[in-house]
Order: structure tokens, then sequence, then C-alpha cells
């Protein structure tokens, strides 16, 4: 009888004990696996908030450095010489040059003369480089004229405003000339008025470009090899 019932027994025992340690397993398993999706979910909300906080201070940082930017230049704002749009300071190409000149007019010397001294504060305040565009209009240059075409002539009004700018207290490491010829142009050039808006220079200031370890030392192994 002992024979008989013992069979029985284990033949319970075994088709019990694997029923239940497969559903714990799968329990398991589904716990294991919600952990890491909520994991996973807790991290992205994390990195969303982080990436939004970043970007709202990325957002009051541009709003305050335009905000005294244009402070700086209230005076020359105030005349309707000077406009400031996103952070970028235009002059029309009437008040500085004649057409198809590069050099100054006395009016535009003066006014450069007058942003100057606002523009060297905001840019030593802030650590910020100013970059000087030239732009034209699309009419090819006249023959007879020193500039080969509207890339040239951009190129040299850039850096006559450069240069003034400098003559008149802008420190010369603080601002750089670039040209864009005929391109981004701000109006159709069909007629007279549009063509006058897109002969322009324009102003930005831009974070300074931070030097590189290797270079920093280059440069000083340079000096201390020339002593």
């Amino acid at each position: 009888m002992l024979g008989h019932e013992d069979p029985e027994a284990g033949t319970s025992l075994d088709a019990d004990v694997p029923v239940w340690a497969v559903f714990g397993d799968l329990m398991a398993g589904a716990l294991g696996a919600f952990a890491l999706i909520l994991v996973a979910a807790l991290g992205m909300q994390m990195d969303l908030t982080e990436r939004l906080k970043t970007e709202q201070r990325e957002r009051e940082a541009q709003t305050q450095r335009l905000q005294t930017l244009e402070q700086a230049l209230a005076g020359p704002l105030a005349g309707g010489r000077v406009t400031l749009v996103d952070g970028r300071i235009g002059i029309s190409g009437n008040v500085l040059f004649a057409l198809n000149s590069d050099e100054l007019q006395p009016e535009g010397r003066q006014l450069l003369r007058s942003l100057s001294g606002p523009l060297a504060g905001y840019l030593g305040s802030r650590n910020e480089i100013l970059m000087v565009s030239g732009f034209t209009d699309d009419q090819p240059v006249r023959g007879g004229n020193r500039f080969a075409d509207n890339w040239e002539l951009s190129a040299q009004r850039a850096l006559t405003v450069t240069r003034a700018l400098i003559d008149a207290g802008v420190p010369p490491s603080a601002v750089f000339a670039a040209a864009f010829g005929a391109e981004q142009a701000v109006a159709p050039n069909t007629d007279a008025t549009g063509r006058a808006r897109n002969r322009r220079v324009e102003m930005a200031p831009m974070p300074r470009p931070a030097r590189s370890g290797v270079a920093a030392g280059v440069g000083s192994d340079r000096r201390d090899a020339a002593r």
C-alpha cells in the first residue's frame, strides 16, 4: 500500500511544482520589464525637462542680450538711420556710400563714430566680437569701376566700415569683415526702392570663438622659441 501511495504523491508533486514555478518566472519577468520601462520613461522625462530648462535659459539670455544691445544703441536708433532686427544692426548703403563707391560719405563716417562707443562698451562687457557684413543689389558693377563685381564691392565696403570703427575706438580684436555680394537680399531687386534696401551694411555681435588648448600651446611654444 505504501508502495502504491508514494508514486501517486510523487506524481502529484511533480505535476504542481513546474506550473507555479513557470507562473512565478513569468510574473518576475513582467515586473522586471515594467520596471525597465518605468525607469526609461522617467529618464526620458528628466532629459526632456532639462532640455526645456536649457532652452528657456537660452531664450532668456537672448532676450537680455537684445535688450542690452538696444539700450546701448538707443541714441542712433532714435535717429532712424540705424535698425536693429534680431540682433543685427543695419545701416542703409545710401547713408554710408555713394553708388558703386567704397568711400565713406561724411554722414556715414559721423554715424559710425556715434556707434563706436556703444558698440565697444557692449562688446567688452559681454566678451563678444562684431561681424561687419557688406551687401549689394544685383545690378552689375558699372564698366570702368575698379571693382570686378559685387562680391569685391561688398567686401571693400565691409572693410571700410571695419576700419572706420577701429579708428573710432572699437578694438581691432573685436571686429572682422565679411562679404555677401548680392546674396541674402532683404527686398526684391525689381525696382529702385528694393535695390536701395539691399545695398546695406549689417553688424552682428556674436560669441567670441574659444581658443583651443592645442592652438594656444603651439602659439606659446613658438613665442618661447622666438625669445
